[in-house]
């Protein structure tokens, strides 16, 4: 199978992930919540440090290491959980969708509240390895850059299928990252091409829509310009990730379900994926 074949391949399933977007317009609420959650996160943090420090940014930087790198951590962890969390409810209504249901926003929440402990657990490992990378690449110069940047892009990659993972299974974090690597090391082709596409289709819509709206607003009021171009980037991120959860999920849905996927096109998925006898995965 060429590589560009499987980018072709790719892109066709991400168009297909926005139309699965399209009819069910719930599935963008997870990111959408996710993202608001995210900013709140952010801004405690900003808080707690101004509400400790002020703007003495000296005292800052000379805070000790291993509070800095206890505030990092906690940091990651918090940020890791909510992302995971709502991703992985998000799979579970994607999986709903999948075998013909009717998935709700509430269907995804309740699925994750029941696998807390999981998503925990895999936030932990996150936490860890972000906080590793951050120590490299503080202690070791240039050199120390190119080998945490080198680890990060394995890093996603490897963990490119760990959400559908949890969702579908109980399993551990060291399990999931297994599972995950060889599910990637099968399909790294569509995964890139997907990728690639989504990551087009949300410059386009950035180009077309949000800035046009940004200058429009902008006209009546700058403040207004800055406002509505960001709400409207918000939104068009929000709903390319959430496709692109979607084409992850369908992704894993075919590799560990033996039966056929009807909203995506037969002629397109029975050319994309290896059925799971033949793949001798699991």
């Amino acid at each position: 199978m060429g590589f560009f074949d499987r980018l072709g391949r790719g892109w066709r399933m991400g168009i297909a992930s926005l139309k699965v977007i399209q009819k069910n317009k719930q599935l963008v609420l997870f990111p959408i919540i996710s993202g608001v959650a995210l900013i709140l996160v952010v801004a405690s943090f900003v808080g707690i440090t101004y509400a400790s420090y002020g703007t003495d940014f000296d005292q800052i930087a000379n805070e000790s290491s291993a509070v800095d790198y206890a505030l990092t951590f906690l940091y990651y962890l918090i940020c890791y959980f909510v992302i995971v969390f709502f991703n992985v409810g998000l799979v579970h209504c994607t999986r709903i969708y999948l075998q013909g249901g009717d998935p709700n926003f509430g269907d995804g929440v309740r699925f994750s509240m029941k696998r807390i402990p999981t998503i925990l657990g895999w936030a932990v490992l996150s936490a860890t390895v972000g906080l590793l990378l951050k120590a490299i690449q503080e202690n070791s110069g240039t050199v120390g850059n190119i080998i945490a940047g080198v680890i990060g892009v394995v890093w996603s990659i490897v963990t490119f299928f760990v959400v559908p993972v949890l969702a579908y299974e109980e399993v551990g974090p060291f399990e999931a990252l297994k599972r995950s690597g060889k599910i990637m090391k099968e399909k790294w082709g569509e995964s890139i091409g997907a990728s690639f596409s989504f990551g087009i289709l949300s410059l386009v819509a950035i180009l077309i829509i949000a800035l046009p709206l940004g200058l429009i607003f902008g006209m009546m009021h700058p403040v207004l310009g800055i406002t509505i171009g960001v709400l409207t980037v918000f939104l068009i991120q929000s709903i390319v990730s959430s496709a692109e959860m979607v084409f992850i999920a369908t992704v894993y849905h075919n590799v560990v379900e033996e039966q056929p996927i009807d909203v995506f096109d037969s002629e397109l998925i029975d050319d994309l994926f290896v059925h799971k006898e033949k793949k001798g995965m699991f």
